[in-house]
């Protein structure tokens, strides 16, 4: 199989641009479910919109013109700060996370929609520096406290739960 290579940068968009696509479209993003040798999920405290003040899994956007791998490896590298590639990881799934009335810049009229790809990760060592650009901390959770928990926000839930949207 012939390998694309990675783009430089995807050219950025202006703010007023971007709010125009999270007010009209779906965004397309990855979400990591990362476990840890004692089958604990990675989530991290949000800080940014939406679902910020919330537990969640490590994730972020697929850019225009990016193929999967290549946002997985860069989401994955910005999230967690570790090097993956998607040959070792499993797809989890494919889901819909809806937030009315929240988006990145908080302004008022309108939600975000994520259409989102799933994938687990499976670690052997946990050794590795977390940025902390989304999340203000870390924790390693088991899935039935995940569940369980008022602070984890419900679209991860999901992952565990065997809800899909669709």
């Amino acid at each position: 199989m012939k390998q694309i290579p990675a783009m430089e940068s995807a050219p950025k968009l202006s703010l007023d641009a971007f709010m125009q696509v999270v007010q009209n479209t779906p965004l397309v993003s990855i979400d990591l479910l990362i476990y840890n040798e004692a089958n604990e999920i990675l989530m991290g405290w949000r800080k940014n919109q939406p679902a910020r003040d919330c537990w969640f899994v490590p994730g972020g956007r697929i850019h225009k013109d990016e193929t999967i791998p290549d946002a997985f490896t860069r989401i994955t590298h910005g999230e967690t700060g570790m090097q993956c590639n998607i040959a070792n990881a499993v797809f989890h799934g494919v889901y819909e996370h809806h937030y009315p009335g929240d988006n990145f810049a908080g302004q008022p009229g309108f939600g975000t929609h994520y259409i989102v790809l799933a994938f687990e990760i499976k670690l052997s060592h946990t050794d590795f520096p977390l940025p902390k650009e989304q999340h203000v901390q870390y924790c390693w959770m088991p899935i039935p406290e995940l569940l369980e928990s008022t602070t984890v926000h419900r679209n991860v839930k999901n992952y565990f739960n065997g809800w899909e949207t669709f």
